[in-house]
Formats: C-alpha cells, structure tokens, sequence
C-alpha cells in the first residue's frame, strides 16, 4: 500500500513544481511581448518626467533623435521588465502556496494573495533596481556624449559607493513595487472573476481587469517613480538623500501638482495597454497549461 501511494506522491510532486516553474515562465514571456509594444510610450513619458517637459515637446525630442533612437535603450528595460514580471508572478505564487498552509485561521484567504504579491514586489526592486538605474541613465537625452554605450555607463557605475551607482532610488522604487504589487494581486482577480460574472468573455475579463487594476496603481504611485527617475538619471554630481531629493524635485514643479504629474496621462495610458496585456496574455498561458 505505501509502495503504490509513493509513485502517486512523486508524481503530484513533479506535477506541482512543474506549476511552479510555469508561473515563472509565463510572467516573463507576458512581460517580453508587451515591453517592446509600448516602449515608444515609455520613452516618451520617461522624457516628460526628467525634462519636464509636454507631450509635443517630448516627441519632438524623440522625432528630432530619428527612428533609429527610437528603441535606444530598449536593451535594458526588456530585461528588467522581463526579468522583473518573471520574478514577480512566480515569486507571489511561491509565497502564496507557502503562506496559504500556515496561515489557516489566521488571515483571510482573500488577503493572501495581496500580502504575497507584497513580498515578491519588495524583492523584485531588490534585484530590478540595478537595471533600472541602467535603463535611467541610457534614456537621459543629455547623456548621449559621456556615456552614449551600456559599457561607458557600466564602468562609471563600477565606480561608485553601491548606494550611490547601482542602488541609487532604491527606496521610492521599493515602495513603489511592493505596493503596487500588494494592490495588483489583490484586486486582479477579484475583478476578472466580476467582469466574467458579468458576461465577459474569458479572454476579455483579464485584459480589462489589468487596464483597471494598473489605473488605481499608476495615479496614487505616479510621484515615486518621477522620484526614482530624477534620482537615477545621472552618474556623479551630489549624492542626495530620498527627502532631499523630493525637496529638490517639488522645487523644480515649481510646488505644483500638475507640473509633479506631467506625463502622468501617457504614464496611464501605457501601464493600462501594459498590464491589460501581460494579465490577458498569463491568463491564457495559465489555462493552456493547465
């Protein structure tokens, strides 16, 4: 008898881990696909938010640079937002199939998956902010003559106190991930399951779902992520703290709201056609192979 159920306990191990392996997967090819779809968007709100500038006066910039600039830079927010979306799905799913065992009782069912997507965001930012500081540095137009190369900007950042190069903005880009991350699993699918109850098709929901899930992310988060870019932007020059740098970055929006949240209309636009995407497109990865 205990001969015959370890075949069976093997299999459903395999089977299990075969799961797991997925979710990794799937959120990097999910993540691939919609990054190089919306990067032009990206690049253009990334101009808004270091240069202050308008729409017109941003595509100006990149219109001016010509099509082949156009997808400079794209190398290291491929990998970062596919490195980054793989590390996230399948890490949520790790922590959620961990916590869901000891947590009977304990929390509610329906906050698990939002505690877990917390987890994964806060270690997502640990590994993605290099990257990010990366990506930052290439799409600053005025860096296009002291470190026009991933190479020069390597080098310089090689250089510098780890705080100060590669770990530059980590913490607005920690809360930023862990929360928005907390936000997007707890609401993702609730709100699909309602748009299908509601007569969705199933391959609709998920994309609506994601376009309205990254809305309330995008607006409330908007200011971390100006905070992050205007710190990671450059190489050199003072090393100032979070709040110095927010001070710093109030200041130059002259105090104002609207001027913080220039280019938060296209910031919307693009996280909404994004993560409709990666959500639509992991779901059906997901039921294929179940």
């Amino acid at each position: 008898m205990a001969g015959s159920l370890k075949p069976k306990q093997d299999e459903e191990g395999c089977r299990d881990q075969m799961v797991r392996s997925n979710t990794f997967f799937h959120g990097g090819i999910s993540s691939l696909l919609s990054t190089l779809i919306t990067f032009p968007i990206y690049k253009t709100v990334f101009r808004q938010q270091i240069h202050n500038a308008g729409v017109s006066e941003a595509v100006r910039q990149l219109y001016s640079e010509g099509h082949v600039k156009l997808y400079r830079g794209v190398v290291s927010p491929l990998l970062m937002k596919t490195l980054s979306n793989t590390l996230l799905f399948g890490l949520q799913d790790t922590i959620l199939r961990q916590l869901t065992p000891s947590s009977q009782n304990l929390i509610s069912p329906s906050a698990l998956p939002a505690l877990a997507g917390l987890g994964a965001g806060m270690v997502e930012a640990v590994v993605c902010t290099p990257l990010e500081r990366v990506q930052s540095v290439l799409q600053n137009g005025k860096n296009d003559r002291h470190l026009p190369t991933h190479k020069s900007i390597l080098v310089r950042l090689n250089a510098q106190k780890r705080s100060s190069g590669y770990y530059r903005g980590l913490l607005p880009i920690t809360a930023r991930n862990a929360l928005g991350s907390f936000i997007y699993f707890g609401l993702q699918e609730p709100l699909k399951d309602a748009l299908e109850g509601r007569g969705l098709s199933p391959v609709v929901s998920p994309f609506i779902s994601g376009m309205l899930t990254s809305m309330v992310i995008s607006l409330p988060l908007y200011p971390l992520t100006v905070l992050a870019a205007n710190m990671q932007k450059q190489v050199g020059g003072e090393d100032k703290g979070v709040m110095a740098s927010w001070k710093k970055l109030w200041e130059s929006r002259q105090r104002s709201v609207a001027l913080l949240y220039r280019g938060g209309s296209l910031v919307v636009l693009r996280s909404c056609m994004s993560w409709g995407m990666i959500t639509a497109i992991y779901d059906m990865q997901k039921k294929n192979s179940g």
